[in-house]
C-alpha cells in the first residue's frame, strides 16, 4: 500500500515536471516567434511607421482614416494596417481634438459632430467623447 502510494506521488511528480517542462518550452518557443516577428520589420512597414507617427503629430484622425491616409500615400493595406496598429494613439483623444477642429470652422448641433465623427471613422463611444469634450 504505501509503495503503491509513493510510485503514484513520483508519478504525479514527474507529470507536474513534463507539463512544467512542455510550458517553458512553449513560453520560448512564443519569445522566438516574437522576436523573429519583430526582425522581420519590412522597409516598408517601419516607413508606414513614421508616416502615421508624422500625421498624428500634425492633425487628428480617427484609426480608420488614417489607414485610410496611408493607403492614400501609397501603402498597401497590409502595411498602413501595420503601421497604424504599431503606433501609440489615445483614439478618445484624436477625437477629441478632431471635434474640435471642426467647430474651430463651422458649427455642429451634438448630433451632427456626433454623426461626422462617425463618418470620419471614430467609433461611437469615441465620438460621443469627442462631442463631450467640447460641451456639446
Amino acid at each position: 500500500m504505501q509503495k503503491e502510494q509513493e510510485a503514484k506521488e513520483a508519478e504525479e511528480q514527474a507529470q507536474k515536471e513534463q507539463e512544467a517542462k512542455e510550458a517553458e518550452e512553449q513560453a520560448k518557443e512564443e519569445q522566438k516567434e516574437r522576436e523573429a516577428e519583430e526582425a522581420s520589420v519590412t522597409v516598408s512597414q517601419e516607413q508606414a511607421i513614421k508616416t502615421a507617427e508624422n500625421y498624428i503629430d500634425y492633425t487628428a484622425f480617427s484609426k480608420s482614416g488614417l489607414i485610410e491616409q496611408l493607403e492614400f500615400e501609397g501603402f498597401s493595406t497590409e502595411d498602413a494596417t501595420y503601421g497604424v496598429e504599431n503606433i501609440t494613439v489615445d483614439w478618445q483623444e484624436q477625437a477629441a481634438k478632431s471635434a474640435q477642429n471642426y467647430l474651430d470652422y463651422t458649427s455642429f448641433s451634438r448630433q451632427g459632430l456626433i454623426d461626422q465623427l462617425i463618418f470620419e471613422g471614430f467609433s461611437t463611444e469615441h465620438a460621443t467623447y469627442g462631442a463631450d469634450s467640447v460641451g456639446l
